[in-house]
């Protein structure tokens, strides 16, 4: 009896403890498809893009990265700024509760300032996204050409004139 008592009560603390600890960021947002910029060797700079897919009931935020690839790593975005399109650097990336945000050109996407070496394509790199709750994630970022931009008709955006009317518009 005093057996299967202590049994029992191990059995209670493992479900408890199993149950009482939600996932941490890290493993609640699984990161599908990354990929970087190729640049030639004399760019100075290049991005990161993936989808970032949250599997839980609550939101989750990317609050940076880093690698060794580059000097300096931040998250970035696009926002409209007096009929102009430009890149703004952004304090985290969320991950809505059972939703993707997709990383890429001329959106949300991990910007890699200062190359310590060049992104050809067919290379690789570690990339690490820190979580605000401290958690982090590594994953391996393969370097792949991306297609270029449309040609703005007037040099500038938010004519309506490029591509869909807005920056970033793919060919």
């Amino acid at each position: 009896m005093l057996k299967s008592f202590k049994f029992a009560i191990a059995a209670a603390l493992f479900a408890v403890s199993s149950t009482s600890f939600a996932a941490n960021d890290a493993d609640a947002v699984d990161v599908v498809n990354p990929f970087a910029r190729a640049v030639p060797p004399v760019a100075e700079n290049s991005a990161a893009f993936m989808k970032l897919t949250n599997t839980t009931d609550s939101a989750r935020q990317v609050v940076s990265a880093e690698s060794d690839v580059a000097k300096n790593i931040e998250l970035h975005t696009h926002l409209m700024d007096n009929g102009v399109m430009r890149m703004r650097e952004i304090p985290f990336i969320q991950v809505d509760a059972n939703s993707t945000t997709e990383l890429k050109p001329g959106s949300f996407h991990v910007m890699l300032l200062g190359l310590n070496r060049p992104l050809s394509i067919d290379t690789e790199f570690e990339l690490t996204l820190n979580f605000k709750d401290g958690s982090s994630e590594t994953i391996t970022v393969p370097v792949q050409k991306v297609k270029k931009m449309k040609k703005m008709s007037h040099g500038k955006c938010g004519g309506g004139k490029c591509g869909q009317g807005k920056c970033g518009a793919m060919k």
